[in-house]
């Protein structure tokens, strides 16, 4: 079609003629509205960065004392299942006060404990061994 009969149609028609493919021999063009066009472009857009937020999980931290009671673990443990629903990753850290450190293993109980109340419900993959960083010790949990 020749450029005078695309533009006599789209101003029959009320609507702009739009270029896309300029290095064409002829150059491509569209019939379209523009303003409806940019508003479906925005909306798709924002669309795709809202998908791409979704898709990054973020890192959840949830520090537990060692003398914490089962109730007050429980509700800690419903908080890590409500993250790792959501997507996130979260980061279990025990921390260890005073002479709390001569029982290294109590921590690591905990931490087995913590994994096997979660593992119920959920499948968790462990990401790498529980390790100790000055008095605390950590372990990293996601989704399957």
């Amino acid at each position: 079609m020749s450029s005078r009969e695309a533009q006599m149609l789209a101003r029959e028609q009320g609507v702009d003629l739009v270029e896309i493919v300029a290095n064409a021999d002829p150059p491509v063009v569209k019939v379209i509205d523009w303003g409806k066009y940019q508003y479906q472009k925005m909306k798709e857009e924002a669309k795709n960065r809202k998908k791409a937020r979704e898709k990054q999980s973020e890192l959840k931290t949830m520090k537990i004392g060692l003398k914490i009671s089962d109730n007050d673990l429980n509700i800690k443990v419903r908080k890590i299942k409500s993250f790792l629903e959501d997507g996130d990753r979260v980061k279990i850290m025990i921390i260890f006060r005073g002479r709390e450190m001569a029982h290294k293993e109590i921590g690591q109980e905990m931490v087995d404990k913590i994994i096997q109340l979660i593992s119920n419900e959920i499948e968790i993959v462990v990401e790498g061994k529980p390790q100790f960083a000055g008095r605390n010790l950590s372990i990293s949990l996601r989704r399957k």
